[in-house]
């Protein structure tokens, strides 16, 4: 049974453990096998700055399997013990924007190459502390900026179901990794659809939970008021295992760590959705959507309504706006963050300098790619006196009326769903040389992000090429449990997040 472990979630890999069916050792030592197969896009170790390729999509930046190994004989020591807990000696990767000591975090840029943080993200530590075992860290967009995981200095990664499509972005190289069977789960974090955008253009689960329910420390910061570390994997009820285990108060650590205890979101799981009232906002609905993609959310949610829920129509007037505050917002707070990358103390210098500042000017200027430059240019730019007024403070406060949308929303509904992006996944290069249409491609995920609640993308379909189609659960703060009972009862009552790509 053991060459058959990749085709098992989370939850059912867990009780083989549990059963002692399976060593952790095992199940480590098989998903690293398939981590080392032959990369498909030819590249190599030298193409990619030293940084070893390690898998044929591109998903992983970093596979240490001494380190790996070690965490896995240790979770069978506590099995031995009879510490089997929902999740010890289950594999995870990570995504390299949590720091870890022992792989290296490069947030997949080149000014943090080679970088070892002496310390674990939170992420990290409370997955570790459950029992899960790393088995290496997952390729993004550059410093989590970008729709494609086309920005990571590494090179970019392939879609498992397309090699000649992008994965989705930033989290890209989780999702490719799930979706490739490399990993049965995966941490990713989401600023304005970094999780359920590539979970959609992959074929898998994802969620974010409400901001501030997952600790940011030890999460390299794009936007502090916007990010937020979620899981990926191929069911709800994986990422229900996985969500509580993740998520509690860190408040001695992350001032915007919410104050309220852990939670067992697996508790609802099963629960008849009779009663349920499903939101669908218009404006989700309109010109930009592809018919492909409509198609298959609308067969879902006729889905939904033979498992007793209730479509409401509802408004989110301002779903236009969010493009534009949050490319306000967050290319601001990104511009404040990445000033740290300095070339001082850590990271990439400039090996010729004449004085400091030349120093600042050089390092910065090799050591980040072009959308984060464009970003910090951005981001500078409405901070500048003169126009932070124009553009920031404004934004702030559009921001509020899309919070306000929502709420008066959810006083009509439960949960909202709709899509999670207007097309499947597009071709590599496709958009590279025209930001805004990589912008124009979050205005389902933003909204929710910039009000801060939870938001699930669950596969549902597919659309043009034979590609992925997720359908996207919003839920009101703190409802984190429905949503994934939403997806879970769905998930009994369709295949689609069983379905893989061809060969996997």
């Amino acid at each position: 049974m053991s060459h058959d472990l990749h085709q098992l979630g989370v939850a059912a890999l867990a009780a083989k453990l549990r059963a002692k069916e399976v060593s952790a050792t095992e199940a480590a030592g098989h998903f690293l096998k398939r981590a080392r197969t032959i990369d498909a896009a030819g590249r190599t170790a030298a193409t990619l700055s030293a940084q070893p390729v390690h898998d044929a999509w591109g998903a992983f930046l970093s596979i240490d399997e001494d380190a790996t190994l070690a965490q896995a004989r240790a979770a069978d020591a506590r099995i031995a013990d009879g510490d089997a807990g929902p999740l010890v000696g289950v594999p995870i990767a990570h995504k390299d924007v949590f720091v870890t000591r022992d792989f290296p975090t490069t947030a997949g840029s080149k000014m943090l190459a080679g970088y070892r943080s002496p310390f674990d993200a939170t992420v990290v530590a409370r997955l570790a502390d459950a029992g899960c075992v790393t088995l290496g860290k997952t390729s993004c967009d550059e410093l989590a900026m970008g729709s494609s995981n086309e920005n990571c200095a590494y090179g970019p990664v392939h879609n498992p179901w397309d090699t000649a499509r992008v994965p989705g972005g930033s989290s890209g190289g989780s999702a490719a990794a799930v979706a490739a069977r490399l990993a049965p789960a995966a941490t990713g974090t989401d600023t304005g659809g970094s999780i359920r955008q590539p979970a959609a253009f992959c074929g898998i689960t994802g969620i974010k939970p409400t901001y501030g329910r997952a600790s940011r420390y030890g999460m390299i910061a794009y936007g502090s008021s916007l990010d937020q570390a979620g899981v990926m994997a191929p069911s709800a009820e994986d990422c229900a295992l996985l969500l509580s285990a993740l998520c509690g108060p860190d408040v001695a650590r992350d001032s915007t760590s919410l104050d309220v205890p852990p939670e067992d979101y697996s508790r609802a799981l099963g629960d008849a959705l009779a009663g349920l009232r499903i939101g669908i906002p218009k404006e989700f609905f309109g010109e930009g959507l592809g018919a492909d993609v409509r198609a298959a959310i609308d067969a879902a949610l006729k889905e939904y309504e033979k498992l007793g829920a209730t479509l409401v129509p509802i408004s989110l007037p301002r779903t236009e706006l969010a493009i534009p505050v949050y490319y306000v917002i967050a290319p601001a707070e990104a511009s404040s963050n990445l000033s740290r990358f300095d070339g001082v103390k850590f990271g990439h210098r400039a090996s010729k300098y004449t004085d400091l500042v030349d120093m600042y000017k050089k390092t910065r200027a090799e050591g980040f790619g072009d959308e984060v430059k464009r970003r910090i240019m951005v981001g500078t730019y409405v901070l500048s006196h003169g126009y932070y007024d124009a553009y920031y403070l404004q934004a702030q406060k559009i921001r509020r009326m899309i919070a306000d949308d929502f709420q008066q929303a959810f006083a009509q509904c439960d949960v909202i769903a709709g899509p999670v992006a207007p097309t499947v996944a597009w071709k590599l290069g496709e958009k590279a040389d025209d930001p805004v249409a990589n912008y124009l491609a979050d205005i389902f995920t933003l909204p929710a992000s910039l009000a801060g609640l939870p938001g699930l993308s669950l596969p549902c379909g597919f659309g043009a090429g034979d590609m992925p189609v997720g359908l996207q659960l919003i839920g009101n703060y703190f409802g984190e449990a429905k949503l994934l009972n939403a997806a879970h009862r769905f998930q009994q009552a369709t295949d689609w997040h069983m379905k893989k790509p061809a060969g996997i």
